[in-house]
């Protein structure tokens, strides 16, 4: 949801067109979700460009031809994603230098890179792989540091055509690191942010907008506001599209937003919930542990996503079992047997044991029924039911939670529900804050 002051969504601030063509029978079948919309178009979003249209063609030469030609056509840049591989269904480099009256050349220092990739990975290169290594007569190649296809760039026409390899873990880097440059240099996109961003947990998204519209209405319509929800957290961007705020005056309203909320402020920025957690251990020389049972190990992954996680995350267990549980964790078997393993009790015994085992100073525990093929839990206590422990230096406390819906999205509010409470309470830590706020359920 999109909202402002002015009750209108927020205007690009750079007007050209850009349309992202992605390349794929795989994506149109479903076998490989278009994570490059997401991707890209938050790229070029901070840079305030709106994507303009996003579409998924066929491997088919003739639909790629046929869809480029409509885009050259409207669009000021293109970019592609797919089709740039080695095998016989990668036609996206032929057909459009076909469409473009350009001639492909192959370049010596491309074959060069890709057989240097195999030699580095032990691998005998097969003469197809030599497809790769063909570029625009009239256009530059953007290595690829991460894979064996390179991307390319071609400017014809007062256009941009930007070509990139389908695998995300080769694209994204490129996008952020060649691409959005280029751009940059060009005058197609800001060479900053087109917009303050501060991330909150704890608010929903209309409780959020009512608590900061008094900050909002001060400013009228020169300034403008966007909010993205997600589980657990709403995104807040302020901007000023006609220019009558400058970056110190939305700086000064961000801050004054951060003020107001005070705890359910997470930061500025994009970071994950995890890496503010992260940034908070290492700021106090202070080391986490994770017991999951209903989240599967997700909290342990989300800290080892962070780069440096040793310094700060002991490790995590993902104890499913009763046995697990006692082995793992030394939880008392009297405890499961008379409070069962998806309670109050169990979730404390878990980040006790968690803590304890594993050294940390910090530890969270899950425990809870994300989803079964029966219509409700045990003990009780529904299909949703999701009980978080969080020990800390100074005591150890459980919640209970309640999250219908299907197991994948309890499982993402569990995660994010606990993340936000051992946020809370770093922070409450660094500003010297020993006693623990808003608590409930049981405390050892």
């Amino acid at each position: 949801m999109v909202s402002s002051p002015s009750t209108s969504p927020a205007t690009p601030i750079v007007s050209k067109r850009y349309e992202l063509l992605t390349l794929g029978d795989e994506l149109l079948l479903g076998l490989t979700a278009n994570g490059h919309l997401t991707f890209i178009g938050a790229q070029l979003g901070r840079r305030g460009v709106l994507l303009q249209r996003n579409v998924t063609i066929t491997d088919e030469a003739d639909a790629i031809a046929r869809q480029f030609r409509e885009s050259w056509a409207s669009a000021d840049v293109i970019i592609t994603t797919g089709g740039l591989g080695p095998t016989c269904d990668d036609r996206t480099r032929e057909v459009l230098a076909e469409v473009l009256g350009q001639k492909l050349v192959f370049d010596p220092a491309i074959e060069q890179a890709i057989a240097e990739r195999f030699v580095a990975f032990g691998r005998k290169m097969t003469p197809n792989n030599l497809k790769q290594a063909y570029k625009f007569e009239r256009g530059e190649v953007l290595p690829n540091a991460h894979g064996t296809a390179p991307g390319l760039w071609v400017e014809q026409d007062g256009k941009v055509l930007c070509m990139l390899p389908g695998p995300p873990n080769e694209l994204q880097p490129m996008f952020v690191e060649q691409v959005l440059p280029r751009l940059a240099k060009l005058g197609l996109l800001l060479d900053r942010e087109a917009y303050i961003q501060l991330r909150t947990a704890g608010i929903g998204e209309s409780a959020l907008e009512t608590r900061l519209q008094p900050i909002f209405d001060k400013r009228g319509d020169a300034l403008s506001v966007a909010f993205c929800a997600h589980q657990g957290q709403v995104d807040c961007r302020v901007s000023s599209p006609s220019g009558k705020l400058s970056l110190a005056q939305l700086e000064d309203v961000a801050a004054e937003c951060a003020q107001l909320l005070g705890e359910d402020f997470v930061g500025y920025g994009h970071d994950s919930m995890a890496k503010v957690c992260a940034d908070l251990l290492r700021a106090q020389d202070k080391r986490l542990a994770v017991a999951e049972t209903a989240t599967g190990g997700l909290i342990a992954q989300a800290f080892t996503e962070v780069c440096g996680a040793c310094k700060f995350f002991a490790g995590g267990v993902v104890c499913c079992s009763n046995d697990a549980k006692m082995e793992l964790l030394d939880v008392p078997e009297c405890l499961l047997l008379q409070h069962g393993a998806v309670s109050a009790e169990a979730a404390v015994a878990m980040a006790t044991g968690a803590a304890e085992t594993l050294s940390a100073d910090y530890a969270l525990a899950v425990t809870g029924f994300a989803g079964a093929s029966a219509k409700n839990g045990t003990g009780g206590n529904p299909v949703g039911t999701i009980f978080i422990a969080l020990h800390a230096p100074h005591g150890v406390w459980s919640k209970a939670l309640s999250y219908p819906g299907p197991r994948q999205t309890v499982k993402s509010r569990a995660v994010n529900a606990a993340l936000d409470w051992l946020r809370r309470e770093l922070v409450r830590a660094q500003k010297g804050g020993a006693i623990p706020l808003r608590r409930t359920g049981v405390m050892q």
